[in-house]
């Protein structure tokens, strides 16, 4: 089979999609099939399979190179789609804009996964987002263009993240999106179920993200933990450090909490602040490492005691809880929605999603290293369930059953 993989974030940047769709590529192609990413690169890419899309210069929003013009991207995409079998895209700015252009004038299926909450994204990163989420639903709206899935589209606002303008213009963008595909995968129940009860009535695929195999060979044999009786609880906080993932909540709880040895790992618009807050903690209580490459994310999951996820209500499927359950690290989750990624004697989600909460279960773990050497053991028993090679078959099956729903249209 030949797939298309179409995104507006790819390696070298970092990310849980970046990471996702490395992990899809490696493992399809390893079973011989033949995957070409497409994205925006802030410079050509040495990997032949990685081919560079129109880039705007000197515009990268977050950091991220963006895909400018739309009508290049898609003018290029329906010249090198030719012959595909299935263009899978992986998020919903221009790149993928001009994927679902080209791939409507090819006839060729198209499965589109919903990686993220972008209402949540938006509001915390645009600037101005009551404003220029105007200006983004509009110019999604003509680069989607004309097509089923172009009616008015009535929201459920009962829903808590419907209930603002802003929210609902990002929800309409997310569900008309996933309108226009032959099938959606998305990887967890929680957020599927959202999209649902949002009016998205193509076919809707759960279908967990996994780790590759190289990733894992990378981590090697996980190691149980067992932290000394009295001696500090080394912690791990691994993500983007902007407002939705909240990394302030996570030094606030370190900070209420003795016996606590913290690491950050990762980088974004909140950087200076975590950094500030994290010299006012105390010589030596959290350690602010920026980013890095994936190979020292994984050395530092083989030397924490447990990782932390502070997030609420924003996440789908962190690839880090993926990456943590492989290396047989236990973890707290302050949004109880994030435990069906996780083992359930491997997790412990706060008692509150706020900083109280987390120093509480930080507390628990700190005070009962019994309890984390039974948490370890835990997420080493589920470690087959989050390799790729575990979700190959049902990748392959939904596509299947996109090219099936685009034949019989």
């Amino acid at each position: 089979m030949r797939i298309a993989m179409v995104t507006d974030y790819y390696l070298p940047t970092l990310g849980g999609v970046q990471t996702a769709i490395k992990a899809q590529r490696e493992e399809l192609v390893s079973a011989g099939h033949e995957v070409v990413v497409f994205a925006p690169l802030s410079e050509p890419s040495s990997d032949p399979p990685v081919v560079r899309l129109p880039t705007a210069r000197g515009f990268a929003p977050d950091g991220y190179p963006f895909t400018w013009p739309l009508r290049d991207a898609a003018a290029q995409l329906e010249r090198e789609l030719t012959g595909f079998d299935v263009v899978h895209v992986h998020t919903e700015m221009f790149a993928a804009l001009a994927a679902y252009r080209a791939a409507r004038a090819l006839g060729i299926p198209l499965v589109q996964t919903m990686h993220g909450r972008i209402d949540v994204y938006t509001r915390s990163v645009l600037p101005l987002p009551a404003i220029t989420t105007v200006l983004l639903a509009g110019l999604h709206r003509r680069g989607l263009g004309s097509a089923p899935g172009s009616r008015p589209l009535p929201l459920d606002t009962r829903a808590h993240y419907t209930r603002t303008r802003t929210a609902r213009r990002m929800w309409r963008l997310m569900v008309s999106q996933a309108e226009r595909a032959d099938r959606v995968i998305v990887p967890s129940a929680h957020f599927a179920a959202k999209l649902v009860a949002q009016g998205v009535q193509t076919p809707v695929d759960v279908l967990s993200n996994g780790l590759e195999a190289t990733v894992l060979d990378a981590i090697g044999t996980p190691v149980p933990r067992r932290p000394e009786p009295g001696a500090a609880l080394r912690v791990l906080w691994c993500g983007r450090l902007s407002p939705e993932k909240r990394p302030e909540i996570f030094l606030d709880a370190v900070s209420r909490t003795p016996g606590i040895e913290a690491v950050m790992l990762g980088d974004g618009i909140s950087r200076r602040t975590v950094a500030r807050e994290a010299s006012r903690i105390g010589f030596g209580r959290v350690d602010v490492r920026g980013a890095v490459p994936q190979s020292e994310v994984l050395d530092a999951m083989r030397t924490a005691h447990v990782l932390v996820s502070s997030s609420f209500d924003f996440d789908n499927q962190p690839m880090v809880l993926l990456e943590a359950v492989a290396a047989g690290l236990p973890v707290i989750v302050a949004d109880p929605e994030l435990s069906e990624t996780l083992p359930r004697q491997g997790h412990l989600v706060a008692s509150r999603p706020d900083a109280a909460g987390l120093a509480d279960a930080l507390a628990a773990l700190r005070d009962d290293p019994a309890r984390v050497a039974g948490m370890s053991a835990a997420a080493i028993a589920h470690r087959p369930h989050v390799a790729q090679s575990a979700h190959r078959g049902e990748l392959l099956r939904v596509y299947r059953a996109a090219g099936a729903a685009r034949a019989a249209r």
